[in-house]
């Protein structure tokens, strides 16, 4: 066998007595900046990830709490995070992310700087730390582990001066040292407004740019866990989706501009939604929503839990829109995921795995309009060998093309599964879907983007051959797998 280079192409000759065939092997695309890192480039394969909530809220029947709540209130009688992390393993999530202190400032680790912790509730005596608790359970599991501290501190006497700040750090310091691999921080932007801190009711502002200095804040923690995934409105490494809906927007680009964004400001949801085809930062966006109608336990609420259906519909609009799911399980007042919410979640493992049980595009023929360069590997057949490093794509003035799948004989098709090869950036503006019917193509679908993965749903059509249509891509477009069920 010998190789031979020759302005960006390699002939590769395979040599069998006095014959060879000849294989060309063509360059890669340049990317289309912004890129992932590889960290992002794990959490958009992780795709659906769990929230847990389990403050004093749970006890005291309050979305916030103010902050004057007392220590005792915090008395789970049979807690057990195996539980969480056994059910969210056999329903298909890969990540657990805990709420450590939400805006009441009660936190579930004996902190040392702070009386109003878990140290001094009944809870094993004082002696139980829910963090530690939480992240073993995780890692016996197999799932990932993040974790949420709220910025806003409605307990806390110094919050709005200096003084918290440092003690926010001197808590992020104790979270990322003590806990082991934390895979994601995440906070939000509900900052200032009304609260007990420390004795004095009254209302606190702040200025939400500043205040926080996040730059230095966040540099902390990179510091010691220096592949962190940082979660907020505006990221860096995650944005919020703009609703707590479970929606990602339709045209949904990972791609956005940082400079004027912060967490809390207003009037950006739209843009959160659907980010910017021209952003300069990778920023992909992760879509919350709870399985209750709020995010702690209540059981005035158990009767509302979103049913298999609604999650699998979440499901669709979420990570079949190219985000990552983080869909909230709040555990009940005895420290355990409540029946109802289990049900839910193993209809909805059960739906999932009906639905997409067998892809019938797998290894079939593709066709395509053009090929880069003409090489192998950058064939049609790229798109259906459940390769996710490999993918189609046409030379480098194309920015439009099409692809035809043959499923070899007629078949039932509700679900058509796009991904993009996004670690050379995301591309795809436009695209279309048709199948062979009556002797002739039919429309069936259109869409935007596409980015890490693009479920369509459509009503059942009977068909023997798919065709996907790139009609328009920011340069040549790269298809990395497509699925059909």
């Amino acid at each position: 066998m010998i190789l031979k280079s020759c302005k960006g192409f390699l002939f590769l000759f395979i040599l069998s007595g006095q014959a060879y065939t000849q294989q060309k092997i063509a360059s890669a695309p340049e990317p289309v900046f912004p890129l992932p890192t590889e960290e992002q480039m794990q959490w958009h394969e992780m795709e659906t990830n769990a929230f847990i909530q389990f403050p004093t809220n749970t006890f005291t029947g309050l979305e916030w709490g103010y902050g004057d709540e007392k220590e005792s209130i915090f008395n789970p009688t049979a807690l057990d995070t195996r539980q969480w992390a056994k059910i969210l393993k056999e329903t298909g999530f890969k990540a657990l992310i805990l709420t450590t202190k939400h805006h009441d400032g009660f936190c579930l680790w004996p902190s040392q700087y702070t009386e109003h912790s878990i140290k001094n509730s009944p809870y094993k005596n004082g002696k139980g730390d829910l963090l530690k608790e939480t992240a073993n359970a995780a890692k016996k599991y197999g799932l990932k582990f993040g974790v949420y501290l709220s910025p806003w501190d409605r307990n806390h006497p110094e919050y709005g001066r200096p003084a918290y700040l440092d003690y926010y750090r001197k808590q992020l310091r104790e979270l990322f040292t003590n806990y082991g691999p934390i895979f994601e921080m995440w906070f939000d932007g509900a900052n200032g407004g009304d609260g007990y801190y420390g004795g004095s009711r009254e209302i606190r502002k702040i200025d939400a740019v500043n205040y926080y200095d996040w730059p230095k804040t966040l540099g902390i923690v990179r510091q010691i866990q220096p592949k962190v995934i940082f979660f907020s409105d505006a990221g860096p490494g995650v944005r919020w989706v703009g609703n707590e809906r479970g929606i990602a927007g339709e045209t949904n680009w990972n791609t956005i501009s940082t400079d004027t964004l912060h967490a809390g400001k207003s009037g950006i949801s739209d843009l959160l939604n659907s980010g910017s085809a021209d952003g300069t930062k990778w920023v992909p966006a992760e879509v919350d929503v709870s399985i209750r109608p709020g995010w702690f336990y209540h059981a005035n609420e158990d009767a509302k839990v979103k049913t298999a259906e609604q999650l699998f519909e979440i499901y669709l609009t979420s990570v079949g829109r190219g985000s990552t799911l983080l869909l909230n399980i709040p555990p009940d007042q005895r420290g355990l995921f409540h029946p109802r919410d289990i049900e839910s979640l193993k209809a909805y493992k059960k739906i999932l795995d009906t639905e997409f049980a067998i892809n019938i595009a797998k290894n079939a023929s593709v066709s395509v309009s053009s090929t880069r360069l003409n090489a192998a590997n950058y064939s049609g057949q790229m798109i259906t060998d459940g390769d996710k490093n490999t993918y189609w794509t046409t030379d480098n003035d194309l920015n439009t093309g099409s692809f035809e799948i043959d499923l070899g004989k007629t078949k039932p098709v509700k679900y058509i599964l796009l991904q993009e090869y996004i670690r050379l950036g995301q591309r795809v503006k436009a695209f279309s879907v048709d199948v062979w019917k009556n002797d002739t193509w039919q429309n069936i679908a259109s869409a935007t983007t596409i980015g890490y993965k693009r479920i369509l749903r459509m009503e059942p059509v009977i068909t023997s051959k798919i065709r996907i249509n790139i009609n328009d891509s920011k340069a040549c477009p790269l298809i990395s797998n497509v699925e059909v069920y």
